[in-house]
């Protein structure tokens, strides 16, 4: 039920001393035979790129989307870090490199963690043979735990297709915004798909999860989503797999946000009736990472004035008496105006831990929904520092 588990792929996780801790913090996951297959990526858009990003960008490019394995590290995103930083991202892919036999190019890297740090190397070159040692095809719990950070439980999927499977592992905890998080994700697939066409089902499956969450409005410097493809299922129906592919990235961007730092509610914010599906998710987005609003969902008040002041002043059309809000099934405005409702319902539906807020703008058949938590003083605790 992991990453390794579609044919073709192993996997490791292991503590190399990146982590003072001690705990995991050196990942693999690469082809049984450690030579390249079909590789898609998407990443972050932050301007203020880590190194592994640079590096795992310029490698698919150099291969023409190719590649055998990626490494990946908890403990330090090497972020901020300078020419010295990509010296390092690009070691680390020479070291795997060199163990399985491959091209250093064939090699893509991810790291996760405290930016403004340079990697212990020393740590990490000394636990790269033991990482490709330990790979298995049973490896995938094990890698999926090394590249976890504030995440609170490893975070996995296996979608089965019509003969074949889509198999995953992702961090992430906070700072999921505006597209992706502060996460990382490794696909795998046993269907033989051609690069070009695994980057458009990448593409369209992380729109959908990836790119529709927010925890906190924060974006990270290291997002990175990567699909590889081993073709030994030989080719599935197209359409099919897009749905696999989307699948697996929804279920693992729903763990992503049920774990987000400090959180007691996962929150469903829907917006309908926009004019368009654009105007639906900017105004999706401005209720999703308003700190007001979120502060009111963790004191289970339903205060649908935060929700249309947002709404408001999101630059979107918005005439204020067609707009109407719901909490679940439960009418809370109609028409700009409070409506009448069932308290005790509502009060039973705002202390559960999933809640689904829509609001209707009457203006036409845009939709979109965005994912994303309440905000909480643990959320508060957990980001005062850097220890």
């Amino acid at each position: 039920m992991t990453v390794s588990s579609p044919a073709g792929f192993t996997a490791a996780g292991i503590a190399c001393g990146i982590k003072p801790s001690g705990d995991p913090d050196l990942s693999l996951v690469a082809t049984t035979d450690g030579q390249p297959v079909a590789a898609a990526a998407v990443f972050t858009q932050n301007r203020m790129t880590a190194a592994p990003v640079v590096t795992t960008n310029a490698h698919l490019t150099l291969t023409g989307g190719q590649a055998a394995a990626v490494i990946l590290n908890s403990g330090c995103a090497n972020a901020a870090t300078g020419a010295l930083g990509v010296e390092d991202a690009q070691a680390m892919c020479a070291a795997v490199a060199a163990e399985l036999g491959c091209r250093a190019e064939e090699v893509l890297v991810c790291s996760t963690g405290l930016i403004g740090y340079s990697l212990p190397m020393d740590s990490v070159r000394a636990g790269i043979p033991k990482l490709v040692a330990a790979r298995s095809a049973d490896g995938g719990p094990d890698a999926a735990e090394a590249i976890r950070t504030t995440d609170t439980h490893r975070k996995e999927i296996l979608v089965s297709g019509d003969g074949f499977m889509v198999g995953g592992m992702a961090k992430g905890a906070a700072m999921l915004a505006p597209n992706m998080a502060t996460m990382l994700a490794v696909l795998t697939t046993d269907a033989t798909v051609e690069a070009e066409h695994l980057m458009e089902a990448l593409r369209a499956g992380v729109a959908e999860s990836f790119n529709a969450m927010s925890t906190d409005g924060c974006t990270s410097t290291n997002d990175t989503v990567i699909l590889l493809a081993s073709g030994e299922a030989g080719p599935p129906d197209a359409a099919a797999f897009r749905a696999a592919v989307a699948e697996a990235c929804l279920d693992l961007a729903m763990q992503m946000v049920g774990d987000a730092e400090g959180h007691t509610k996962v929150v469903d914010v829907r917006v309908v009736g926009a004019l368009s599906d654009d105007e639906a998710r900017a105004g999706a987005r401005k209720v999703a990472e308003s700190q007001l609003v979120k502060c009111s969902w963790y004191g289970r008040d339903p205060y649908w004035g935060r929700v249309a002041s947002e709404l408001g002043t999101a630059g979107i059309t918005f005439e204020p008496d067609k707009l109407s809000v719901r909490y679940g099934d439960l009418v809370v405005a109609e028409g700009g105006v409070t409506a009448r409702v069932d308290e005790d319902a509502l009060a039973a539906y705002m202390a559960q831990d999933h809640l689904e807020v829509t609001a209707n703008l009457g203006l036409g058949d845009g939709t979109a929904r965005i994912l994303t938590n309440d905000l909480t003083h643990a959320y508060i605790d957990e980001n005062m520092g850097t220890s």
